[in-house]
């Protein structure tokens, strides 16, 4: 099957799952979209167990055609994360930026370090062998909250602007933190190297600090084209280059494209917006931009809940997988609520904020990605078992009760 055809069939499917959803249950789109694909999956598991069609076989293998890591990794996680970064008010940002800083660097740090420690002494006493660095390493996959999980619930939840920054400014930057560690244990582990601490900050400034200078100079960029031009059409198309062709760049010189998009997102949907588009421009901004993340989302989230049929493990993983799942909130947890504790001597925030912020911090399809990007070995499939665990708890449990949380805390507000 050609790639076209097996995309066209994608998106078919999600979008029958999207349409019977809006029809009949009404629940959020994107879990809508996972849950229906694990009952397709699961469905297809049983018949192919009881009559030998082989259908399961014919899926793992145009799965494979897609490549889920490369095509968000090194695609569509730019799209996801301009779109996402247009509709946040940077004003409300910076505003809490010490916030949103310490919970996207130090947090993710600190939850990297706390949850592999966790999984190893886990792992062991449950008689299972992994070393401290993979363990490490699933702390860093797992650390991270998700844009693109987080961003499709906070547009659900209708809660107010400094609480929606909040966690919609975490995770867009967090992510790119994560990406960070993930990438030093994994040229550890790979290279049986020890780098020193100059070799990673060099590294985190490389990624980090020239993935922000680029965003910036993306978004002027974007304004110096955009003002003189009195055409909506070309206006968004422009703002699309911006995103995929600059995306592509950040990751060909060697910086973060997450953060670039992010950054360059923050000032085309703030600055440019307001002093270089044309009315019509700012108009159709949101409208196509809505689209582009609405078709992302319902393909990541068909792929998600179909990526189950790829995964191998035993009873005693999904066991770890099980406390894992716990265990990854109570830390998320500890690290939310020290930082927030000390910053609420100065600010006042709504109730259960803390609770929000735990609870919100979904994991999703970046988090599948970077474990699908570590190389083939005796832990890679114990490792994507245990993320998968916790990704559709996150997305199907968290996700359908995040929105009850925030209204009681408007109510109790």
């Amino acid at each position: 099957m050609s790639l076209y055809a097996l995309f066209s069939l994608l998106v078919l499917f999600a979008v029958i799952i999207y349409y019977i959803n809006m029809r009949f249950f009404r629940i959020q789109p994107t879990i809508a979209i996972t849950l229906g694909a694990l009952v397709f999956s699961a469905i297809l598991v049983l018949v192919d167990h009881w009559l030998h069609t082989g259908y399961v076989m014919l899926i793992d293998h145009w799965l494979l055609q897609i490549d889920f890591r490369s095509w968000l990794l090194n695609g569509a996680l730019g799209l996801f994360l301009f779109a996402g970064a247009l509709t946040v008010n940077l004003r409300v940002l910076l505003k809490h930026r010490w916030e949103v800083g310490t919970l996207a660097l130090f947090g993710t740090a600190a939850s990297t370090f706390l949850v592999g420690t966790g999984l190893f002494y886990l792992l062991a006493w449950l008689g299972l062998d992994m070393p401290y660095l993979y363990c490490l390493l699933f702390g860093a996959i797992i650390s991270p909250t998700d844009p693109i999980a987080v961003l499709a619930t906070v547009k659900q939840m209708r809660a107010s602007e400094d609480l929606t920054t909040k966690i919609a400014g975490e995770s867009l930057f967090n992510d790119g933190v994560g990406l960070v560690i993930f990438v030093t244990l994994l040229s550890m582990i790979m290279f049986h190297g020890h780098p020193t601490w100059q070799s990673v900050s060099l590294l985190f400034i490389r990624e980090a600090v020239g993935g922000i200078l680029f965003g910036l100079v993306l978004g002027y960029v974007g304004y110096w084209l955009i003002k003189p031009i009195p055409d909506a059409k070309l206006e968004i198309l422009l703002t699309l280059c911006i995103a995929s062709t600059g995306y592509v760049f950040a990751q060909w010189i060697g910086i973060s494209g997450p953060l670039a998009m992010v950054v360059s997102g923050l000032i085309i949907g703030n600055v440019v917006r307001q002093h270089a588009m044309t009315e019509h421009g700012q108009q159709h901004l949101d409208t196509f931009w809505e689209v582009v993340d609405e078709l992302l989302n319902a393909l990541l989230f068909l792929l998600i809940g179909m990526e189950v049929l790829m995964l191998h493990g035993n009873v005693w993983l999904i066991v770890a997988g099980l406390i894992a799942i716990p265990m990854v909130l109570a830390i998320r947890f500890l690290t939310v609520a020290v930082p927030m504790s000390l910053f609420r001597r100065y600010r006042q925030y709504v109730p259960f904020v803390i609770t929000i912020l735990t609870w919100g911090g979904l994991r999703g399809g970046l988090a599948l990605a970077m474990a699908l990007s570590v190389p083939q070995g005796p832990y890679r499939d114990p490792i994507l078992l245990l993320t998968y665990m916790v990704v559709i708890f996150s997305i199907v449990v968290q996700g359908l009760t995040a929105k009850s949380l925030v209204k009681k805390a408007a109510s109790t507000g």
